[in-house]
């Protein structure tokens, strides 16, 4: 029995013998640290699972979710883009997502025909590309480069290659790179998504774990919704990665594409998390303020210790990553094998997020400082 093309089509995964070095190293008893994976360290808030409990208590919640999302969600939401960027939006341009993966490789199988290109940024997440793939339409990446300041170069994509764009992937904050992009930059992506006639899929699940100033929404452009999607998620700002909850807002015409594919793919998302969800929307700001603090005070922490060890990195603006230089002429894959080799620390090197990426690793700010302080002194013995 033989996997589909499209299956096979699907990129390999490239973290196979890291991951076999770790599991070996963790057998033999060493005390592996572990940077690697994006999934806070930190439970749930407990005033979330109050309000987890007390909805899991209500009969009518142990039905079917069928639909697009329950009112209270959907209207929680509505209030929350209101609040949060000062964008209006109406029911029917919300839908309720198990998780922000869910809307993200379902979005394709909705405006992606065989042959149709999407733009898909390099270094990016990897989710945009499978979609792509089992959709059965063509990637084209656009590489971030730290002198653009990890933003796409939109003018040096050619026409040819927009006129057949059905999509543009964009992230912002940013995975892995922690860049933002402002106003401006998102005013002339709309210009090209008008021109074109494509959808702009915005991916903005840190746009809360910021350390400057608060990222803007690109639906608050005006007229930028009929090309625009936008996909949000409760699982880092709220450390609620598995209970699988998100939600996507944009226009009416996007949004039905993306929840016609759902309906036909998945009951919905389950009804007490997502009252749960609005409660957290309308009441956990104070929650939210803590989370952030904790990330910013971990960013500074790794990023002011690996300058001290001489690597070049970027300054982290959001997001719970830091993005940094390989040294010594390495390739990303070479350099963290070295580590976990060398210093017991699990790094996520960048190739992992593109081609694009291979010069850099990602350290992600899930551990206690003084973990971290314990991974940045084994770091030591890489840059003597």
């Amino acid at each position: 029995m033989e996997f589909s093309n499209r299956v096979k089509s699907l990129p390999p995964y490239v973290f196979v013998e890291l991951s076999r070095k770790k599991k070996q190293a963790i057998k033999e008893g060493r005390k592996i640290i572990d940077l690697g994976i994006g999934d806070p360290d930190k439970p749930t808030p407990k005033k979330i699972i109050n309000f987890i409990k007390e909805a899991s208590e209500k009969s009518e919640n142990h039905q079917y979710p069928i639909g697009r999302g329950s009112k209270i969600f959907i209207d929680a939401i509505i209030e929350w883009m209101k609040k949060r960027f000062n964008v209006t939006v109406q029911e029917n341009e919300v839908l309720a997502l198990i998780g922000a993966k869910d809307g993200i490789t379902h979005l394709p199988l909705a405006f992606v025909n065989p042959g149709d290109i999407v733009l898909i940024p390099d270094p990016g997440y990897p989710g945009y590309t499978s979609g792509t793939i089992l959709s059965g339409g063509e990637t084209y990446f656009m590489p971030l480069l730290k002198e653009n300041n990890f933003l796409p170069d939109l003018n040096s994509i050619p026409e040819n290659i927009y006129k057949r764009t059905k999509i543009m992937w964009l992230n912002y904050p940013n995975n892995p790179t922690s860049a933002i992009a402002d106003i401006n930059f998102y005013k002339k992506a709309i210009s090209y998504a008008k021109k074109y006639n494509f959808i702009i899929a915005q991916d903005a699940p840190y746009c809360d774990i910021y350390f400057q100033d608060p990222p803007v929404s690109i639906l608050s452009i005006d007229g930028a919704k009929e090309n625009v999607i936008e996909f949000f998620s409760l699982s880092k700002t709220y450390n609620m990665t598995g209970w699988r909850i998100g939600y996507a807002v944009g226009g009416s015409k996007i949004i039905d594409g993306l929840a016609t594919v759902k309906e036909n793919m998945d009951s919905g998302t389950v009804s007490a998390i997502q009252e749960a969800s609005a409660n957290t929307l309308k009441y956990c700001d104070e929650e939210v303020i803590k989370i952030r603090e904790l990330y910013k005070k971990r960013a500074m922490q790794c990023y002011n210790g690996l300058l001290n060890l001489g690597f070049n990195v970027l300054e982290p603006k959001a997001t719970l990553y830091i993005w940094a230089e390989v040294p010594n002429g390495l390739t990303s894959m070479e350099f963290a094998t070295k580590v976990l080799e060398e210093c017991d620390v699990v790094l996520t090197p960048g190739i992992g997020f593109g081609s694009s990426g291979d010069k850099y690793f990602r350290i992600a700010l899930t551990v206690d400082e003084d973990i971290m302080q314990v991974a940045l002194s084994r770091l030591k013995k890489i840059k003597k």
